[in-house]
């Protein structure tokens, strides 16, 4: 049996998918036409899929700290957002 490494187990390896997915289902459940118990179903499962991508963005933060100051990682400054002038 072959072993996984890392990245394969890990929350970031499969955010995009997850997302996509995430996104598919929200897409459905705003039709209307899903039963009652189809979308608790759903909602169930998008919760799921909601805390993988968070544990994931989590993961990839701290992987960014560790990257950018490996004896220190609570040190590291946030990123500025996208457009901001700073």
């Amino acid at each position: 049996m072959a072993k996984k490494s890392p990245t394969d187990a890990s929350p970031v390896a499969h955010f995009e998918q997850s997302l996509e997915e995430l996104e598919q289902l929200v897409e459905k459940m705003e039709t209307g036409e899903m039963s009652l118990e189809q979308s608790l179903s759903a909602y169930e499962r998008g919760v799921g899929l909601y805390r993988q991508c968070q544990q994931a963005l989590e993961q990839a933060e701290l992987r960014v700290r560790l990257l950018s100051d490996p004896a220190r990682p609570e040190t590291a400054e946030p990123f500025d957002p996208p457009g901001h002038d700073g």
